[in-house]
């Protein structure tokens, strides 16, 4: 592992405050890879013997049911998932599946619960740790009660133009398909309220998303601060 990959790892909250000892530890033993798009990494109903850091590319997160799929989150490095599976050492409740090549870390599920025994500062991480996904979930869980369709889009317009250097666009970094699953909707019902929130500020050309009045899109959307104020990573 790059010194550089060592490092993104060591900052994240969860580890940060975790003695040299307990990190390599759980860094020692792991497995890091690159995965091609399309790898199935993670499948629910299924036990893990890993815990999954990304460090590069993308991750969907997806499950089914009856034939049907909906995409539960799309994961950008750096970040870990199926943490409560690996904890609870139970099945995982979602898939995960690779959208780009991604490079990932897999640490031994045993040797991470083996490390919180030990290590009491990296214990109170990873309670820290769990409390932000608690929260990021009950965000969600009001982002889809609260709103229809139009209003999450232009809502998650607004929380990419955030994380995107352009000031007047932004570019959709995956495919629509996922962006409406992701949304809670069809493709279909995205694509109307994609000509909804284009008569509020926004041009539409393919997956570019143009600004041409962005207080008026902030005026449809109505932003809440408890639903879309980032956690701290």
């Amino acid at each position: 592992m790059r010194s550089e990959d060592r490092l993104k790892i060591q900052n994240l909250d969860i580890f940060s405050q975790a003695s040299d000892k307990t990190f390599d530890s759980l860094i020692g033993p792991g497995f890091f890879q690159r995965f091609p798009p399309g790898v199935v990494l993670v499948n629910e109903n299924a036990m893990q013997d890993f815990l999954y850091i990304l460090v590069d590319g993308q991750v969907e997160m997806y499950a089914t049911s009856h034939g049907r799929v909906t995409i539960l989150d799309i994961i950008q490095p750096v970040s870990l998932f199926i943490l409560a599976a690996i904890l609870n050492d139970d099945v995982c409740l979602q898939s995960a599946r690779t959208l780009t090549e991604a490079q990932v870390l897999m640490i031994p599920s045993a040797r991470f619960r083996e490390a919180i025994d030990n290590d009491t500062a990296f214990m109170h991480a990873v309670v820290r740790e769990l409390s932000r996904r608690y929260r990021m979930t009950i965000k969600e869980l009001k982002n889809q009660k609260l709103r229809n369709g139009s209003e999450r889009l232009a809502n998650w317009i607004l929380a990419e133009a955030d994380t995107q250097v352009e000031a007047n666009y932004i570019d959709i970094p995956f495919e629509k398909k996922l962006l409406a699953y992701k949304l809670g909707m069809t493709p279909e019902n995205l694509s109307r309220a994609f000509a909804t929130v284009a008569k509020h500020g926004v041009n539409v050309d393919g997956s570019r998303i143009v600004f041409t009045d962005r207080q008026r899109l902030i005026n449809f959307a109505h932003p809440d601060k408890l639903i879309d104020k980032r956690e701290p990573v």
